[in-house]
């Protein structure tokens, strides 16, 4: 068929391209999506079941704030203290620690998925198993945050100086205020600032370990978290890392490749 002939079957006019819609990687985002939110519920029904045991969370919280001063941690009251003399410092603190932790860690699993495909499903594994691991740690230690210790003088930031995150413990129905340990604030902000360490090049790369650095700060200076929540996170994250390394299977080792042999070489 001729030119002429192809434009006439076809009205003149190229034929115009059909874009397909790639079911199988739609599926496999809208899977991820779905295993992410899961996730994030998970967070927040694993708190609501360690709820209810207000007396007990007092009772560790001050055992905690004394085994920190006989470690000779630094003193929560007196970082907040030295905070509390800048009143806008104060509400950055509360606005990092309100509007930060989902996000950064939504982002941070978006990127990992759309850019390093092949890191983003160990990061969630370690992400999904470290939350299910803290979770154990809340159902077995209720803890109260340092700002519910008013005998020590810890200020409630978010109250007094907004934004808010927690309601009064007595009527707050949607989160669990006596999980203090281990922070999932510092647990997920080491995790995504160490995954993406890992996937990064060049020396800036080790500026994403300024998020969990800042969050560390955040959580204490607001009275939300202990030193020892941090450290105790970040001990469980490391077990963790360790328990799915061992548990992943061993990367098949390529056979070398032996030069062909010619027939005059015989």
């Amino acid at each position: 068929m001729s030119l002429v002939q192809e434009e006439s079957a076809t009205g003149g006019r190229a034929p115009t391209p059909v874009v397909t819609w790639r079911r199988p990687a739609a599926r496999r985002a809208l899977r991820e999506i779905f295993l992410v939110a899961v996730l994030f519920l998970a967070y927040k029904i694993g708190r609501l079941a360690a709820d209810g045991h207000a007396g007990v969370a007092m009772e560790n919280a001050e055992n905690v704030w004394r085994l920190e001063r006989l470690l000779h941690l630094p003193s929560e009251y007196g970082l907040q203290q030295a905070f509390l003399e800048s009143e806008w410092l104060v509400r950055a603190a509360n606005c990092y620690y309100a509007y930060v932790h989902f996000p950064a860690t939504a982002a941070c699993l978006i990127w990992l998925y759309v850019w390093r495909r092949d890191s983003y499903v160990p990061v969630r594994r370690l992400l999904a198993w470290l939350t299910a691991a803290a979770l154990v740690v809340h159902l077995l230690m209720p803890l109260a945050p340092p700002r519910m210790l008013a005998a020590i003088g810890m200020v409630d930031t978010g109250r007094v100086y907004g934004p808010a995150v927690y309601g009064s413990p007595a009527t707050d129905t949607l989160t669990n205020q006596y999980a203090a340990m281990p922070s999932l604030h510092v647990g997920w902000a080491l995790a995504i600032a160490v995954a993406l360490v890992g996937v990064t090049r060049g020396r800036r790369r080790w500026l994403w370990l300024l998020h969990p650095a800042l969050t560390l700060l955040v959580v204490v200076v607001t009275g939300n978290h202990y030193w020892l929540d941090a450290i105790v996170v970040a001990a469980l994250l490391g077990v963790v890392a360790w328990a799915l390394n061992v548990g992943a299977p061993a990367a098949p080792v390529a056979s070398p490749r032996l030069p062909r042999q010619r027939a005059g070489d015989r």
